[in-house]
């Protein structure tokens, strides 16, 4: 098939292969890993490709780049990738280069892992750097809970793969309703109205048309607007378009930890995250109530879980009420699910897995 021709967009993806990962293209026989953070690719014509997988961040700067490019060229022919998870690849064709390159990376304080039975690197949306409704910091939570199980990213002694995620607010940028061990920002009070400046700063008919749950109403003495509290979802859609409307609050704001979710259908089918943490409180810069709670549940379930058990299915396995006996978490009246189903039928009832099992009914 011809390539389009465009000057827009990525450049097509094969013309930065290498000559051996073109011709063993869609070739592959198998991959396996060899130890942790570095796999082998084995193509029908018998050729190698190592993988070694390096532990990275979603914002590093221009230096590190430029770090990654050389150590490419030294070893790697010029060829690496970033993976979805924020991790860094280098592929290797000379295994008599693999093991420097190994040493060049230990030597340079790059965590190796990340493979099979682990905690790769959390993936997370951009927290107090360059987001204007976070209810809590990106970045800086990530790096305190990853400092604290680095151990679980360069070994494989978990029962399987957990993957945790961070959205700093409600809006999850960071997709976290299905992962293991979710990390939510959690906005706890409207969003605080400044009616001298909303008349000056803002559109009031697309402020009110901006709440998708009818919350913000016109104020015609102030000639500003105001907040219906049991109405407002804290999506901070509000202030996007009126800077008058911070959502933001430094007392208020906090964290909330969800567990159980995975998007996977090995084994079981797919499932969303469940609450597990209502509440834990801004504390920058190091957050030690969130890193100790997320280490208390990862050791329970290292602990407990059987071989390629899910953190979703080792509760199941167990039950909700021995997983908070277990990890000491207290159960409050937050974790009460207030689902309705009603008008929900066809959300409850459809199939929502490709999983699917033969059945026989010969006798």
């Amino acid at each position: 098939m011809a390539k389009a021709k465009t000057d827009i967009g990525p450049p097509y993806f094969k013309d930065l292969m290498s000559d051996l990962m073109k011709k063993n293209y869609d070739k592959w026989l198998y991959h396996e890993i060899e130890k942790p953070g570095v796999m082998v690719h084995v193509g029908e014509s018998g050729d190698k490709l190592w993988t070694v997988r390096v532990g990275g961040a979603r914002l590093i700067a221009t230096d590190r780049v430029r770090d990654y490019c050389e150590l490419s060229d030294e070893y790697c022919g010029g060829h690496f990738r970033f993976t979805s998870r924020h991790n860094v690849e280098f592929l290797v064709e000379d295994p008599a280069k693999l093991q420097p390159l190994i040493d060049k990376l230990t030597e340079k304080g790059y965590p190796i892992g990340g493979t099979g039975c682990s905690i790769t690197s959390i993936v997370h949306t951009q927290g107090w750097v360059h987001c204007h409704t976070p209810a809590t910091d990106a970045s800086g939570v990530v790096k305190s809970v990853m400092d604290e199980l680095i151990d679980y990213f360069k070994t494989m002694k978990l029962p399987s793969q957990l993957r945790i995620a961070l959205a700093c607010c409600l809006n999850m940028c960071g997709a976290v309703h299905c992962s293991d061990i979710s990390i939510l920002g959690m906005h706890r009070l409207p969003p605080k109205i400044d009616a001298e400046k909303v008349p000056k700063m803002c559109e009031v008919p697309s402020t009110i048309g901006s709440c998708p749950t009818a919350a913000i109403k016109p104020d015609p003495k102030t000639k500003s607007v105001k907040v219906n509290d049991e109405r407002c979802m804290y999506c901070g859609n509000c202030y996007t378009m009126c800077p008058a409307m911070p959502l933001a609050d430094a007392e208020n704001d906090g964290i909330s930890l969800w567990v159980g979710g995975k998007v996977s259908s090995a084994r079981t089918a797919p499932r969303f995250s469940k609450l597990a943490v209502p509440y834990l409180p801004n504390n920058p810069p190091r957050w030690p109530e969130t890193v100790a709670a997320i280490k208390n549940i990862v050791e329970h379930y290292a602990a407990g879980a059987k071989r390629y058990e899910r953190v979703g299915d080792w509760i199941e396995r167990i039950g909700w009420e021995k997983f908070f006996e277990q990890t000491g978490i207290e159960f409050t009246d937050k974790h009460i699910d207030d689902f309705g189903e009603a008008g929900s039928y066809g959300i409850t009832t459809l199939r929502r897995s490709t999983m699917f099992k033969f059945t026989n009914h010969i006798k």
